[in-house]
């Protein structure tokens, strides 16, 4: 009985003891390894005043503190390392160039290029183009861009992702793109920060190879535009993944006021030709279609879509998809409208919608169980007339 006193006593010093050393062991592995500071004031003990010089000195693996500071440079990164930037630092790059390709092969001019690394993490930085100085629609204005790389995007701004106003037509102007090229692959989290006033897209996760996690951010669209459709968030054209916990608003597009002249549309979320992604538990607000998901098997569960512009809140045109136990509040068209085939449609709470659930005609092996519906003119539409929903994705 006493050897069993003596393990335990000995026990819990042991565990007292790692408690005590954590935290400065802790401080000791986020030591960063280069320090970055544009005039010196801030962190007058730095080595670098550019962050691209930094980086181009970085070893693999290293860690990167960026200093309070304006930095007016375009930044690509080729290697696996973090970069922690202060309260206060900006990269605010001035008459970008081109200096990547995209899936299309078209060039792109992005802030931060991450290209064919491992593991990149970029975390407190504010990234904004608004001196970007592009006079044409190309190149394609990028915030920050993963191709063929993974990591963590996470605690960022990505602002002004725009190009002037005689320009806000051109399909251009995406905050955060993850993109896989060539049959390789990226695996990137995404995950709180702060995305507004981009041109096209605020999110984008796109091609084959492809797969985020994109989780309690924030993305607000430019509001009313005759520019650009914009999307808040995409994940499109074979990527996989999850988005869960945004807040996404202000996607309109302002030439689309009915159902007969929204010749393009603005989206909140947006799933374009992937399978089996899951929208879960966002708050999507004032946009022209709320959630719009035309894969197979995707799954929008949970979420909170209101004030939906002229179209639907929740738009399932593609194939044995979800529509689960989310609340629907004011739509334009409905608030949830059936394009495809053997969708489920349950346990959903629909407020205010001339139509609850709106099946086009020529849909078949949908089915509807246990939703309720509130200050709702037509509870179920079967059929309805023919109608195609026109989303302008981002590639």
């Amino acid at each position: 009985m006493k050897n069993s006193v003596w393990r335990c006593v000995l026990l819990l010093s042991v565990s007292l003891v790692t408690a005590r050393i954590a935290p400065a062991q802790q401080d000791i592995d986020h030591k960063p390894d280069l320090v970055v500071d544009d005039d010196k004031v801030q962190c007058p003990t730095a080595t670098f005043s550019s962050i691209q010089d930094a980086v181009n000195a970085a070893n693999p693996g290293n860690l990167i503190r960026v200093c309070a500071g304006t930095y007016g440079e375009q930044v690509f990164i080729n290697k696996s390392l973090s970069i922690e930037a202060d309260n206060g630092a900006i990269l605010l790059p001035t008459n970008m160039v081109a200096n990547t390709t995209g899936a299309a092969g078209g060039p792109i001019a992005a802030a931060i290029v991450v290209k064919d690394a491992a593991n990149v993490e970029i975390e407190g930085l504010i990234v904004d183009t608004a001196n970007n100085g592009i006079t044409e629609c190309a190149p394609d204005l990028i915030g920050i861009l993963y191709q063929n790389s993974s990591g963590i995007i996470e605690h960022n701004a990505i602002r002004n992702t725009k190009l002037s106003v005689t320009l806000n037509g051109c399909q251009s102007g995406t905050a955060i793109v993850v993109e896989s090229l060539a049959s390789k692959s990226s695996t990137v989290r995404i995950n709180d920060n702060s995305v507004h006033d981009y041109q096209k897209n605020g999110i984008t996760s796109s091609e084959a190879g492809t797969e985020t996690v994109i989780v309690d951010n924030v993305v607000t669209g430019l509001g009313p535009t005759t520019g650009a459709a914009q999307n808040g968030i995409q994940v499109g054209f074979g990527a996989k993944g999850t988005v869960v916990n945004n807040t996404v608003s202000n996607n309109v597009w302002s030439p689309c006021t009915s159902l007969t002249s929204c010749t393009a549309n603005a989206t909140g979320i947006l799933i374009f030709q992937s399978d089996d992604v899951r929208v879960e538990k966002n708050n999507v607000v004032t946009n022209q279609v709320g959630i719009y998901a035309n894969g197979m098997g995707d799954r929008i569960e949970s979420n909170n879509v209101v004030n939906t512009l002229v179209l639907a809140g929740i738009d399932l045109a593609g194939a044995n998809g979800v529509a689960n136990h989310n609340e629907v509040t004011n739509s334009g068209q409905a608030a949830i409208l059936i394009e495809g085939n053997d969708n489920s449609v349950a346990g959903n709470e629909l407020t205010e919608a001339p139509v609850g659930i709106l099946k086009l005609s020529g849909t078949v092996g949908n089915s509807h169980a246990n939703n309720s519906f509130y200050a709702t003119l037509i509870p179920v539409q079967d059929p309805a007339p023919v109608h195609s929903i026109r989303v302008v994705p981002d590639r």
